[in-house]
């Protein structure tokens, strides 16, 4: 096992981490943001608010993509069981 071969099972776990991650952020951004505005011009500052839409968005994003995450997932566990034998060499 060299070096390279680590760092790259260490670079592409770190990107399958920013794309499971992705949507649902996206998602509670894009939601937080619109709130944000909407408190703004209304002047209500609740924070019950902010908090409930954002839990819904990220819900609702984690259903929508949930099999994509997990198609993510599984392929990248797959490669992992077949490097294994690369491993004791």
């Amino acid at each position: 096992m060299t070096e390279k071969f680590v760092l790259d099972i260490a670079w592409n776990a770190i990107m399958l981490t920013m794309k499971v991650a992705a949507p649902a952020l996206l998602a509670t951004l894009v939601v937080g943001l619109l709130v944000s505005i909407f408190q703004a011009a209304t002047q209500i500052n609740e924070q019950n608010l902010v908090f409930i839409p954002k839990v819904l968005a990220m819900t609702a994003t984690v259903v929508v993509c949930g099999p994509w995450i997990l198609r993510l997932l599984i392929t990248f566990t797959i490669d992992i069981f077949h490097q294994i034998p690369q491993i004791t060499r």
